[in-house]
């Protein structure tokens, strides 16, 4: 009789603890009556995914342009320091296998779990049909993760997003993002983190579908980081760039050194430089008039 009496007793506060773990409200609002906090079921919204949200909102920029010949990744760079070795330190963008890679916004230890996983289930899959696991199948395998951590009490959101960069024998070059509650989408330009709503507004505005170069998407994300990023001069140690591009039949994923960054920035310069001048021509010769 007494061993019953303690499993329900058991599961009782097994279900009350479950319970408790799904208060997910702003910290600071009073309890209601009995102490549990309940979810807002006329709205439907779940706070926890709200509030990773929010902390991505407040990370480093991150942007993905997707061209003709290639795609790339270009990332705001938060952690400088003169000491760490750009050979074999990278903040934001990270290797997933031999024909993709990704960059991340928001807690970079969520981020390290994240791409770690995202790595086994590559492998998995080439040592299993041994072929390279096709770009939007890694995506989903993955976003099926962050959403189980969206319904499971005891558990917390992953609080990044990501875009994936990558290429396959179905789509070619392909861009994607993801974000902590699961969702995501295939892209032609995004952009995530600090100052996103404005990035965005600046790729639909210079994006040239259909004929976009890698040299040229390179440019345009230089333009897009020196206009949304809080510095008052954009720098390549605050740059952190990668491209994919197939060459010889291989996919190849290159990180950009400090010095080519250093010249994407000064031709960006000196093109601002020209248009400011050939404004100033203009207004100039209508006062003339």
């Amino acid at each position: 009789m007494l061993g019953p009496l303690c499993w329900f007793l058991f599961r009782a506060v097994k279900r009350s603890v479950w319970l408790t773990s799904l208060q997910c409200l702003p910290s600071g609002e009073p309890l209601p009556p009995g102490g549990l906090r309940k979810p807002d079921r006329s709205a439907g919204r779940l706070y926890q995914v709200e509030y990773a949200m929010e902390a991505i909102g407040h990370a480093g920029t991150c942007l993905g342009i997707l061209a003709n010949d290639g795609v790339l990744l270009a990332a705001e760079r938060r952690n400088i320091h003169k000491l760490l070795d750009e050979v074999f330190f990278s903040e934001k963008i990270y290797k997933l296998n031999e024909d993709m890679a990704c960059s991340v916004a928001g807690i970079t230890s969520d981020a390290n779990v994240l791409t770690n996983e995202l790595r086994l289930i590559a492998q998995r899959y080439l040592l299993q049909y041994q072929e390279p696991i096709p770009c939007e199948q890694l995506v989903t395998a993955l976003c099926d993760i962050k959403q189980a951590y969206t319904q499971f009490g005891g558990k917390r959101p992953f609080g990044v997003s990501l875009l994936y960069i990558g290429w396959d024998k179905h789509y070619g070059f392909q861009l994607y993002q993801s974000d902590p509650s699961g969702n995501y989408g295939g892209w032609k330009a995004t952009c995530i983190g600090n100052n996103s709503a404005a990035a965005v507004s600046m790729l639909k505005q210079d994006y040239k579908e259909g004929e976009m170069t890698l040299k040229s998407a390179l440019a345009l994300a230089i333009k897009v980081l020196n206009k949304t990023m809080d510095v008052s001069k954009l720098s390549a140690e605050k740059v952190e760039i990668a491209t994919l591009t197939r060459e010889n039949g291989k996919t190849v994923i290159r990180v950009l050194r400090q010095k080519e960054v250093e010249q994407l920035i000064k031709n960006h310069e000196e093109e601002e430089a020209k248009a400011e001048r050939e404004k100033k021509e203009k207004e100039q010769k209508e006062k003339d008039k």
